[in-house]
């Protein structure tokens, strides 16, 4: 019994053609008389549907359930039936339906199961709140449907809010090894959020209460990921940035008074981390939400939390005895990329957060990335140039008291003169020749009108003219 109940599934698998659109129509045929005839026991409702879901997996031949009359079917099964394991079984198949073909979605919401679909919400289960949570996610692209609805009459914004605070709860009492499934019903109640927060912003305060809790999950949750922004700490870096970290009741939240650095400690850290995983492909949609949700953190951080910040991302006294951006520190893998033309948003973001961690002030900015990261910055920005830019400040992050080069950045002291031999008189006599040459060419194109230098030195006997027999004394 066990074997033929192993092989079935591979049995289903392989058909393909005209006998999978049989056998799809059959079963929904079914399932759809069972609505009103009651005709399938239990086991055969369960097995149907889990039939259903292997032959939906692939839209080809497979007509059946991606119709008006099949989604009506599939969310009857899933919103009213009592078994809660034959509910699940049809939200799967409609999960696959939803993401496979678009108008399905609309098909789904004209049914109008807004209420059922929130209420469902509310079970304190993962399947649950993953299937559902996907669902919902799915129909925030391409229909009509009514958010604000959901979130007012339905208590959506209360029920997302409530799953992420068992999330938090999980990660505070249980020291063993995550739950696959807790980590994937958190990355889709996540992704919902992101995307209610970002097409219906008149409600986002209705999500504040849940930044503690995703505080909590980011700082105190371990998750076995191949890179360090995969879901769902990407999803969490993700959701905070549409949310309101800045409001008063959730402050100490956000910078504890135990621990306020502990969410910049863990942000900073997932930046460092990245450093070695992302290329330039990756950096505009992986990283740059991480740079936006720290830049957030440091404009409402009290000055201590600012003064952590500005430790760790501006420009050191080490990075300060090569050129800016030379070492391989966190600090100058940050300045490379403020000026990178492949990632433009990640570039954005960074100078945005230099420009904000030097108080928003040109002089300061300046003197904390040298003139060379500044520059275009300012430009673009139509910020005035400061007059004492080409002054040696001493007074900047990395070390007060040392002169630095305005351009570089560099500690003038450590700064390396090339070593080239001094020019004797005839290579000397030999260049003024050859720069005498050059003016008069150009004056006599009208291209300069400036008097030719040398004939100028010559005229007040600055210049003497070397006698053919010259030898140069040698030491």
């Amino acid at each position: 019994m066990a074997q033929q109940s192993q092989q079935q599934p591979a049995a289903v698998a392989a058909l393909m053609g005209p006998a999978k659109l049989a056998a799809v129509t059959s079963l929904m045929g079914k399932l759809t008389d069972d609505l009103t005839s009651l005709s399938l026991s239990q086991h055969q409702r369960d097995s149907a549907l889990e039939e259903l879901k292997i032959y939906g997996r692939d839209s080809r031949y497979a007509d059946p359930i991606f119709t008006k009359e099949g989604i009506e079917t599939l969310t009857q099964h899933a919103f009213n039936s009592p078994s809660n394991t034959t509910s699940r079984n049809a939200l799967r198949v409609l999960c696959n339906a939803l993401f496979l073909k678009q108008e399905t979605r609309q098909i789904f919401v004209d049914l109008g199961y807004e209420a059922k679909v929130c209420s469902k919400l509310e079970n304190d289960n993962r399947d649950d709140e993953f299937l559902v949570s996907r669902i919902l996610f799915l129909t925030t692209y391409g229909t009509n449907a009514n958010l604000v609805k959901l979130i007012d009459e339905h208590h959506l914004a209360d029920h997302i809010n409530k799953n992420l605070e068992r999330h938090a709860r999980y990660r505070t009492t249980t020291s063993s090894a995550s739950d696959p499934m807790e980590d994937m019903a958190l990355a889709e109640t996540l992704k919902l959020l992101f995307n209610i927060s970002h097409y219906c912003k008149d409600r986002i305060s209705s999500f504040t209460v849940a930044v503690p809790h995703i505080v909590t999950v980011l700082c105190k949750g371990t998750f076995p990921t191949q890179k360090p922004l995969d879901p769902p700490t990407g999803s969490l870096i993700h959701a905070l940035l549409n949310l309101d970290i800045g409001s008063q009741e959730i402050r100490s939240s956000v910078y504890p008074e135990n621990d306020p650095n502990m969410l910049a400690d863990r942000l900073i850290g997932l930046l460092a981390s990245s450093r070695t995983v992302y290329n330039n492909d990756d950096l505009d949609t992986s990283v740059t939400p991480l740079a936006g949700v720290i830049r957030v953190i440091h404009e409402h951080a009290p000055s201590d939390v600012q003064n952590f910040i500005r430790a760790r991302l501006l420009p050191t006294e080490a990075d300060r005895n090569e050129v800016l951006g030379r070492t391989s520190s966190l600090p100058s893998w940050l300045l490379k990329n403020s000026t990178n033309p492949l990632a433009p948003q990640f570039r954005d973001m960074i100078s945005n957060l230099f420009f904000e961690m030097s108080d928003q002030d040109a002089s300061t900015f300046v003197n904390n990335v040298g003139y060379g990261f500044a520059s275009g910055f300012l430009f673009n920005r139509n910020i005035p140039i400061p007059q004492n830019v080409s002054e040696a400040p001493s007074d900047t992050q990395g070390g007060p008291g040392r002169p630095i080069n305005p351009i570089t950045g560099q500690f003038l002291d450590t700064e390396r003169q090339p070593e080239l031999p001094e020019m004797t008189e005839a290579e000397m006599e030999r260049e003024a020749e050859r720069l005498f040459v050059l003016f008069e060419r150009l004056r006599a194109n009208g291209m300069i009108s400036a008097e030719n230098p040398v004939r100028t030195a010559v005229q007040e006997g600055r210049f003497e003219e070397l006698p053919d027999d010259y030898e140069e004394d040698v030491d």
